[in-house]
């Protein structure tokens, strides 16, 4: 069974930067694209970023663009959000997700990180 566990987040100012970890077990890590969702109070959770298999591909809401990179690293079956010139709108519990490259569907998950940003 794949397990998700992310790590990374916080309290930072605007304008400050973090940058969120995932680390993936249970399963070959290269077999499966990644993304980071989140979901802020009261509101639906969001796609964030995504990455395939490979590192080669990658994909990003429209908000994040310019400010966020995902990357990965086969080796050590993680995968990374750098989060930089953050705003107090990207407050949210963010959550790593894992999906078979060869499914549309995400179907694993983590327990999500706190990121809160202050004005």
């Amino acid at each position: 069974q794949v397990q998700l566990v992310e790590s990374g987040g916080g309290l930072v100012q605007a304008g400050g930067s973090l940058r969120l970890s995932c680390a993936f077990s249970g399963r070959t890590f290269s077999n499966y694209a990644m993304a980071w969702f989140r979901q802020a109070p009261g509101k639906e959770r969001e796609f964030v970023a995504t990455i395939n298999w490979s590192g080669g591909s990658t994909n990003y809401v429209d908000s994040v663009k310019g400010r966020f990179t995902i990357s990965r690293d086969n080796a050590k079956s993680t995968v990374y959000l750098q989060m930089n010139s953050l705003k107090p709108e990207d407050t949210a519990i963010y959550y790593c997700a894992a999906r078979l490259e060869v499914v549309n569907e995400y179907h694993f998950w983590g327990q999500g990180t706190q990121v809160t940003v202050s004005s």
